[in-house]
């Protein structure tokens, strides 16, 4: 190789980086763009698929939101459906709508009496607007659990007020509903937060037993006063 052929090339290598500099000048002070020379089935492609991305991550969105529906609706309480007719029954203003939340035949016990039926609970609680001028449930607290599928237990830990001849009268109570399918099947009131008495739990059988005979008394005879469950004319 010649020196005025090495000399040649090397002007030609220094001409080229100088326009390829150029290039690069002008395109970096003008809006031109590379993308402007994609050819067009490669831009749609791109488009596709980030509609295709944007629609499952819509679908995603929506299976998320339907298993928070679903937890929500498994979370709602057993309770819900139930304190509110409670809370009317021990305020006297139970209606025939309130005992829908008992099964046909749900039990009721508090340290007075003893009902069986729905018919007698609905005499029980009819007579509260007869003995006292003023009753309801002023403070209370819940708590639940599932014993088993389709079973659970409500329990409110509550104050009770009654007024009596001029008499008002604080009672502390452990209220115990037994639920099942959503219908409560037994309805217990411990006063003073104390299990009721009965055969088996006071140490003697025989005066648990004579304990039970008084209550399904006090019971009966309020029935009949009652008219046997009858719901009051509004």
């Amino acid at each position: 190789m010649t020196i005025l052929s090495l000399h040649f090339r090397t002007l030609a290598v220094a001409s080229a980086s100088s326009y390829f500099v150029h290039l690069l000048k002008v395109s970096s002070s003008t809006p031109f763009s590379f993308q402007h020379h994609i050819p067009d089935c490669l831009v749609l492609g791109k488009v596709s698929e980030s509609i295709m991305g944007k629609e499952a991550d819509i679908d995603q969105m929506r299976e998320v939101c339907s298993k928070e529906a679903c937890e929500f609706v498994s979370r709602k309480r057993l309770s819900d459906n139930i304190i509110p007719h409670i809370l009317n029954l021990y305020a006297s203003k139970a209606t025939p709508k309130d005992f829908q939340i008992y099964a046909p035949d749900a039990s009721f016990e508090d340290p007075l009496m003893c009902a069986h039926g729905v018919k007698q609970i609905k005499s029980a609680f009819y007579s509260l607007s007869k003995v006292f001028a003023e009753s309801k449930i002023v403070e209370y607290s819940i708590k639940e659990s599932l014993t088993s599928p389709g079973k659970g237990e409500i329990l409110i830990d509550n104050k009770q007020y009654y007024k009596f001849l001029g008499r008002n009268i604080d009672v502390v109570s452990l209220i115990k509903l037994h639920v099942v399918e959503g219908k409560v099947v037994r309805h217990e009131d411990w006063w003073d937060k104390k299990p009721l008495w009965n055969r088996e739990t006071v140490k003697l059988p025989l005066v648990g037993r004579l304990i039970e005979i008084t209550r399904r008394g006090s019971m009966l005879a309020t029935h009949a006063m009652m008219g046997f469950g009858k719901d009051p004319t509004m």
